[in-house]
């Protein structure tokens, strides 16, 4: 082997780890993979759909209200859930509908959910605290979600990313809103 093939050779190699290090960290830090599990995310989503999650708009922009995120439950689980409150608001549901600090709020995305009366102080508060989230599933009646205080609310540092695209199955392909 002359030294310009050894050259090269390395050349190749540290331009190949450089890709796959780049590779690494879009995967690790900025784009994910999420499967749903289970009805709670009915009809919007369904049980094995398969999503991207972007996990860096967070670090730049505020959570918002209705945004479909993945977040860390337990130990080894994750749960696909809308943002219904945001920090410093008061969230009660009245009649099968959802009142942000006495105003009504239209939740456009649901289809004939009936949503149980739930007022935040049945989890011990007046208001969302400062970095913390409350949020449900669409179907209101089979959700595992901020009501229940096995799961309550939700601290920001506990979301993983915001859903952005289903791509599983094929013929459901859509951004997800």
């Amino acid at each position: 082997m002359d030294w310009l093939s050894i050259k090269e050779f390395f050349k190749d190699t540290i331009k190949y780890f450089l890709i796959v290090i780049v590779f690494l960290f879009v995967a690790i830090y900025v784009i994910g993979l999420q499967q749903v599990v289970g009805p709670s995310m009915s009809p919007n989503l369904e049980n094995n759909d398969i999503l991207i999650l972007d996990k860096i708009s967070y670090k730049f922009k505020q959570i918002k209200r209705g945004d479909i995120v993945s977040l860390y439950y337990a130990d080894t689980k994750y749960l696909i859930k809308r943002v219904i409150g945001l920090p410093g608001e008061r969230v009660e549901f009245h009649n099968n509908n959802l009142y942000i600090n006495n105003e009504l709020i239209e939740e456009n995305y649901l289809q004939n959910v009936v949503t149980e009366d739930f007022a935040l102080d049945e989890l011990g508060y007046a208001t969302i605290p400062s970095d913390m989230y409350l949020v449900l599933g669409d179907n209101r009646e089979n959700s595992l979600d901020s009501r229940d205080p096995e799961v309550g609310l939700v601290k920001k540092d506990d979301i993983i990313g915001k859903v952005r695209l289903r791509i599983w199955p094929l013929n459901k392909i859509k951004i997800v809103k």
